[in-house]
């Protein structure tokens, strides 16, 4: 019988003798492996949904307010008052070509709604056709943003975001239906798809709605806009892009381009940078709970490894003194530890498996603590830290064991109790 054969013969011959112990120290590898698993299945469920939450106002983008000047300049005073007009924009665009997109922003708020014989009261935006792509607007089926002949004609359409929608018109489809915004008659063309959106300024988008940026001035006479959106065409220049902004707006309003106060800005770029860290953290946090508790499943198959040892000394003496290879001795011990980690193993994959697809069946619509927490999500990422941290706890727990009985000396066994 050749080598790995004898090793796999002691090593069915040893597990027929242990069944109790084996299947003990098996519960023990399964328990761990749900614990990893399910709580590596959560980190990834909560990090690949803020993630989207994170990027639900757009992604890419940051937001410029003008404020006032805090250095003197030229001769001119600090504390100078600034603001952005709708042309700046479009100046924006055409001076700085790290720029993907600006588009300008008016804001309305104590706006009133009426459809039929219902008011809401919500925030009106008037912007530009590139707003929807920039901010993430995306129509539910049947409806549309604005287009370029809405701004063209001052055509009174709206696009409604979806809770402001919902609270208008309650289950009725909104599209194509004409509802009064501060008495004055308006076309529905779209609504806001529903989506979870943890940025914000101004306001959840759910709750305001949309017109072309000429249509609003047009009703409400505003001269400055509220804000304006920029994207860089390449997200890791847009610190370089915010500069370059400021500085074209520094040159026409005559103020320090270096007064980081006189612009007020909200890089999403980077604070999306910083979410992705937390997120990293949080999971592998919650891998190191679950790894130390796999751990100790791994600290029982190592007794009983060491158990084992002991209780077969004089076995192990005899067969080292008949001739056996030190193979034969560490061989079985090694297989027996690695075997029962690998079961364990995949019996807690499978429960967590169970589990996790049950949890995918729990609604979460309307309560938005289970919106946000995500679903989870076993991921090929997560199937290889576990199997990597198995595998490891396995071979550390039977190794050590194996190899104190290749050292026991077969002389001092035939005194061994």
């Amino acid at each position: 019988m050749r080598g790995p054969a004898v090793v796999f013969h002691l090593f069915l011959a040893s597990s027929r003798l242990q069944k109790k112990r084996a299947v003990l120290t098996i519960a023990s590898i399964a328990w761990g492996s749900v614990s990893l698993l399910l709580l590596l299945a959560f980190g990834q469920g909560l990090r690949e949904q803020l993630t989207v939450a994170n990027r639900g106002m757009g992604s890419g983008i940051a937001v410029l307010w003008a404020s006032e000047t805090t250095k003197n300049w030229q001769g001119l005073p600090a504390g100078r008052s600034l603001r952005f007009l709708p042309e700046d924009a479009q100046l924006f665009r055409e001076r700085v070509p790290l720029l993907d997109g600006a588009i300008g922003e008016f804001r309305s708020w104590g706006i009133n709604f009426t459809y039929g014989k219902k008011t809401v009261n919500a925030q009106l935006i008037g912007t530009e056709v590139g707003y929807g792509e920039l901010r993430n607007h995306v129509p539910v089926p049947g409806g549309r943003f604005l287009n370029d002949q809405d701004v063209e004609l001052r055509r009174r359409v709206v696009f409604l975001g979806d809770e402001l929608a919902h609270d208008l018109f309650g289950e009725i489809d909104p599209i194509g239906k004409q509802i009064l915004i501060s008495a004055m008659p308006y076309t529905v063309v779209g609504v806001l798809e529903k989506r979870l959106q943890m940025g914000t300024y101004g306001g959840p988008d759910k709750n305001h709605a949309v017109v072309p940026i000429t249509t609003f001035q047009a009703q409400l006479g505003y001269k400055y806009l509220g804000n304006i959106v920029i994207r860089a065409a390449d997200p890791a220049t847009m610190k370089t892009a915010i500069e370059e902004v400021r500085k074209v707006f520094a040159a026409k309003n005559k103020f320090d381009p270096e007064d980081e106060r006189a612009v007020r800005t909200w890089d999403t770029v980077a604070g999306q940078k910083i979410m992705r860290n937390i997120l990293l953290g949080i999971q592998a946090f919650l891998g190191i709970i679950g790894g130390l508790t796999l751990m100790i499943g791994g600290g029982g198959v190592a007794n009983i490894m060491y158990a084992t040892v002991k209780e077969r000394t004089r076995e192990i003496g005899v067969k080292m003194a008949l001739g056996a290879r030190p193979a034969w001795i560490t061989g079985p011990l090694v297989l027996e530890g690695f075997a029962y980690t690998v079961f364990g193993g995949l019996l807690g994959l499978l429960f967590s498996m169970v589990i996790i697809i049950g949890l995918g069946f729990v609604p979460t619509e309307g309560n938005e603590a289970l919106e946000f927490l995500g679903k989870p999500t076993l991921s090929p990422a997560v199937g290889a830290i576990s199997a990597g941290i198995l595998g490891a706890i396995g071979l550390l727990a039977a190794y050590f064991p194996a190899r104190r009985a290749a050292s026991i000396d077969p002389a001092q066994t035939l005194r061994y109790e």
